[in-house]
């Protein structure tokens, strides 16, 4: 279940003309997966389906475009499966362009309207400023020979001292509207030689001059009627346009229908372009299957195909397997946790899927750092209830619950209170210790199995000197381990041992004697380099196993931050005591059971992830018609 599903690598030879039909068939088998590179044989570099492809393009830009105006069902219902030929996709990608030419039309004047809608929406926004005078706006904008009019934005706080200094310069100041802004104001008075120091008052006092677009020669209130009176002649124009535009589109429904779903039949064929190469009459196509789907492919193909066809098949050799696509997790219950591990990458071919472990370490460690019967069953049957909006990840929230759930039975916790149930085991907090000391074997265990994991993904790609001396390789395995097995011995009072001190000793000084190798640098450097290095690595290992303590620290948490809320309820009168408690598990499960699921990622992200899984794969992408027929 951990390792990859098996593929093959296709190469597929057949007649040019059989191209559609064969590139239909593995549409509707829906297991190949197309290989991109140049083909090895010289003679075949032609490609067959340009032409195709162009007419394809065309029809799908035109049908886009007419999508904006004329809803369309882009993936209508397919009666049958047949091949699309060239002629065909050229009448239809015809047809388009004259429903296009007439919708373009349409378009214009939609266009026509949108424009003038904005400019009155412009013009409105910029009355709203002067909507409170009741004067000439055309008047304020021309300066006259004796008179000088600004018009702006004040701060109200600057509004008293600018008036002030407004009459010191023979100036007028009538403000005339407040906003958030500040206040608005018209300031009037002659020209003159005092222009200059009104000027500098005015940038003080920090004033902000209000434009007055061209056009506005009027009162504000009798050009905002005349707008909304636009406005609303634009509005019975456009619904006028609609009408005739859905008349219209109604005889074309069929014609569009036709069309997608000539389009949805060329879509393989032209999906495939890139992958095939043809000389003459002979053509040729790669790609990859998985290792169980080659048979029946190779059955359907000759049995569909009206000539002779060749389907080689090998596996993948080494230097491909970056190539090589990835098919992701099937079953249906990992399918929110690989959703999950696909924001972390995509595992490469040969490399262990990480989803199952995933699942299970996730589950585990939320269930024990949140263990608690009446909140895993909320989680659970609200994952349930929004399992509409939810959809596939509905399930991760559901088995969150479970495993909370199952924990607070073994804890006796439910919705914080430890008397109403047994405990089938016990509760975190009667014994501290204990469970430190599980959450520190646990992470022993966790980057145990990451280390063996990162040895087996290198030793399947053939590199053998990464997966001895490399970050995580059987050396540092050897070496946490031995630091382990000699930290355990005297934590029970014993001394370190001399196999296990012998153990770390070795294995840090092949990993330093490596490191010196191959670092190009002064003696000095080297020796500085190799003591961080070596260094680093201790007390790495030792920081990663500590950080799975806070899998105890947050179960104890838990049980904790319980008995804060009841204690604090039963300060409380009735209602009160009813209210805190609800309030404090809905705290719990919402900001709590937040953080914990956090941790519990960050945990498998960079404790586990970080040292086996590169997540630089590729996922598998069969070909595959983008709507189920009717058979």
């Amino acid at each position: 279940m951990l390792r990859p599903l098996r593929m093959k690598h296709l190469r597929l030879l057949l007649l040019t003309e059989d191209l559609p039909r064969a590139s239909l068939i593995l549409a509707e088998m829906e297991s190949f997966h197309a290989d991109t590179r140049p083909p090895e044989e010289a003679r075949l570099a032609d490609a067959p389906g340009r032409g195709y492809s162009e007419l394809f393009q065309t029809a799908r830009s035109r049908l886009d475009k007419i999508g904006k105006l004329i809803p369309l069902d882009e993936e209508p219902q397919l009666a049958e499966i047949r091949v699309i030929s060239q002629r065909e996709l050229a009448t239809v990608t015809d047809g388009l362009g004259e429903i296009w030419s007439e919708c373009s039309r349409y378009e214009e004047q939609v266009r026509r309207l949108d424009n003038e809608d904005r400019l009155i929406k412009e013009q409105e926004a910029a009355l709203a400023s002067f909507a409170s005078l009741d004067v000439d706006l055309g008047m304020l904008r021309n300066k006259t020979r004796f008179l000088d009019f600004y018009l702006g934005i004040v701060p109200r706080e600057s509004l008293r001292q600018l008036e002030g200094a407004v009459n010191l310069a023979d100036h007028l100041l009538f403000p005339y509207m407040s906003s958030a802004d500040g206040t608005h104001v018209v300031i009037a008075g002659p020209t003159g030689t005092k222009q200059a120091q009104l000027d500098s008052v005015l940038k003080a006092a920090g004033f902000q001059q209000l434009p007055i677009p061209e056009g506005l020669d009027r009162e504000p209130g009798s050009k905002l009627a005349e707008l909304a009176g636009h406005r609303r002649a634009i509005a019975r124009e456009r619904r006028t346009l609609k009408e005739r535009l859905a008349e219209w589109s109604s005889d074309m429904g069929n014609r569009l229908t036709d069309a997608s779903r000539v389009l949805l039949l060329a879509e393989p064929f032209v999906s495939l372009d890139p992958s095939i190469r043809s000389s003459g009459h002979l053509a040729t196509l790669a790609g990859w299957s998985p290792a169980r789907s080659v048979e029946s492919l190779r059955k359907r193909l000759e049995q569909d195909l009206g000539h002779p066809v060749v389907l080689d098949s090998r596996d993948p050799i080494p230097a491909e397997h970056p190539c090589v696509p990835t098919v992701p997790a099937r079953n249906r219950l990992l399918q929110p946790f690989a959703m999950l591990v696909k924001q972390y990458g995509i595992p490469g071919y040969g490399e262990v899927d990480p989803t199952p472990l995933f699942a299970v370490t996730f589950l585990l460690m939320f269930g024990s750092m949140f263990g608690d019967v009446g909140q895993g069953a909320v989680i659970t049957a609200l994952a349930w209830y929004f399992r509409a909006k939810l959809r596939r990840f509905y399930l991760f929230g559901v088995m969150a619950g479970i495993s909370s759930v199952f924990f607070g039975f073994l804890f006796g916790s439910v919705f914080g209170y430890e008397h109403l149930l047994p405990a089938l085991w016990m509760s975190p907090l009667h014994d501290p210790i204990l469970m430190l000391r599980i959450a520190l074997a646990w992470g022993v265990l966790f980057l145990a199995t990451a280390c063996v994991l990162a040895i087996y993904n290198r030793l399947v790609v053939g590199n053998l000197e990464t997966a001895v001396f490399g970050p995580h390789g059987l050396i540092n395995l050897l070496f946490y381990l031995s630091l382990v097995w000699g930290g355990l011995s005297l934590s029970m009072g014993g001394d370190f041992g001399l196999l296990p001190l012998f153990l770390t000793a070795g294995s840090l000084l092949a990993l330093a004697l490596r490191g010196w190798r191959q670092l190009d640098a002064p003696l000095g450097e080297k020796i500085l380099v190799v003591f961080i290095e070596t260094l680093e690595t201790i007390i790495g290992y030792v920081s990663n196993t500590l950080s799975f303590l806070r899998v105890a620290a947050f179960s104890l948490n838990h049980v904790a931050l319980a008995i804060a809320i009841y204690t604090l309820a039963d300060m409380m009168g009735a209602f009160g005591q009813v209210v805190t408690i609800v309030l404090g598990n809905v705290f719990m499960i919402v900001l709590e059971g937040g953080i914990v699921m956090i941790q519990v990622l960050r945990l498998e992200f960079y404790e586990g992830f970080a040292r086996y899984f590169s997540g630089e794969g590729h996922e598998f992408s069969p070909l595959k018609l983008r709507q189920a027929y009717r058979k």
